[in-house]
């Protein structure tokens, strides 16, 4: 038997290793699959671990008010010792960039246990853009022994940092294995804030705004583009997922509150928002997560920041980086609003991130190397 310890504390993680941790659980002849999260986010980790049925074996509720980088990598770091010295697991699982990821690597080198990195070699190249996430990433790659890449490219950046051929796998993402399972193509929903939303007689304009790089100045010039967007298209009805952030809010709603066919709403659970990713028509974010779930839907994005870790995706012809800039985020949705065959070349690119079965050869590697 294979100890397994998967270790998350944010909803992107969770959402990603769910795929995982039940491959995991469906060779119960070859795994003992235990999870442990930071709750490094509290009600959006929540809404995953009980769609997939997920029950962590500790659960560190480090989430405070107000909490800031240094008390999240604190509270982590001494939360995650004694589990580690407790469980012994042959193996930590981590995933992604998260300050969690990083910590949960570090905290198992000093106890000398393997490490697997899922979802390893994205880069920006920027340590900036994104942040902390960026760094997060990087150092957790100079720490694990196992590094599962979502795509070749990830693989050729992990080469060029040194990391050794043979402990890199090039495996899709996990989060298409758990975007298939979820979509519902007769899906309802029950959501109040969705109530009002024409979805037969408008193309949806789906937003999301939320990382620490576009506070302030840079979300005012993404929410005055969507409403210069609403203006000039009277057939299109945005749905703008406002963070809980009181920052994001307050630019939201000065900005965007009270706009004719423009729904400020709260976050969703992931079920029904990757329902409303496949009934949206063109999608508008600065998420990392979104960059690689929307293609499979047939959605093309337009990525509000300056630089991506998912350059695939532009490659691919399935996204384009934006940036910031009210000017410029108009004249590219207007772009893909007004011209038919603009848009088909998007929505019908091939997506980068994988068929749905990285969950399956994540195991198996697993399986083959321990």
């Amino acid at each position: 038997m294979i100890k397994v310890l998967s270790i998350f504390g944010t909803r992107p993680e969770a959402i990603k290793m769910a795929p995982v941790i039940k491959e995991l659980e469906h060779r119960p002849d070859k795994f003992e699959s235990i999870v442990a999260v930071t709750a490094q986010h509290r009600q959006m980790l929540d809404q995953v671990l009980d769609l997939f049925k997920i029950q962590p074996s500790y659960d560190l509720d480090i989430m405070k008010p107000g909490q800031d980088l240094f008390n999240i990598t604190n509270r982590a770091l001494t939360g995650l010792k004694p589990v580690l010295e407790e469980v012994r697991p042959d193996i930590i699982l981590v995933q992604g960039d998260t300050t969690t990821t990083f910590i949960a690597a570090l905290a198992a080198f000093y106890l000398k246990i393997k490490v697997g990195h899922i979802e390893a070699g994205l880069r920006s190249f920027d340590k900036h853009h994104p942040f902390p996430e960026e760094v997060n990433r990087a150092l957790t790659s100079v720490i694990a022994d196992y590094h599962f890449a979502p795509t070749e490219l990830a693989r050729q950046n992990l080469l060029a940092s040194a990391i050794p051929d043979e402990n890199i796998y090039v495996t899709g993402n996990t989060v298409i294995d758990a975007l298939f399972k979820t979509i519902k193509p007769d899906y309802a929903f029950n959501q109040p804030d969705l109530k009002s939303v024409d979805f037969k007689n408008k193309r949806i304009v789906l937003v999301t705004a939320h990382r620490r790089e576009n506070w302030g100045e840079p979300l005012k010039q993404i929410c005055l583009a969507i409403k210069e967007i609403v203006t000039k298209n009277p057939d299109i009805e945005v749905v703008f997922s406002v963070h809980l952030n009181p920052l994001v809010q307050q630019t939201a709603h000065e900005v965007l509150g009270g706009i004719e066919r423009v729904n400020l709403i709260t976050p969703l659970d992931y079920e029904p928002f990757v329902q409303l990713m496949n009934k949206s028509y063109l999608i508008l974010t600065d998420s990392g997560g979104i960059q690689e779930e929307a293609p499979s839907l047939g959605k093309p994005v337009l990525v509000l920041r300056e630089v991506t870790e998912r350059p695939e995706g532009v490659a691919a012809g399935t996204v384009r980086v934006v940036g910031r800039n009210t000017e410029n985020i108009v004249k590219e949705a207007q772009l893909l609003l007004e011209s038919k065959s603009e848009y088909e070349k998007m929505a019908h690119a091939v997506n980068p991130y994988g068929d749905g079965k990285a969950s399956q050869r994540i195991a198996d590697v697993l399986e083959r190397a321990l």
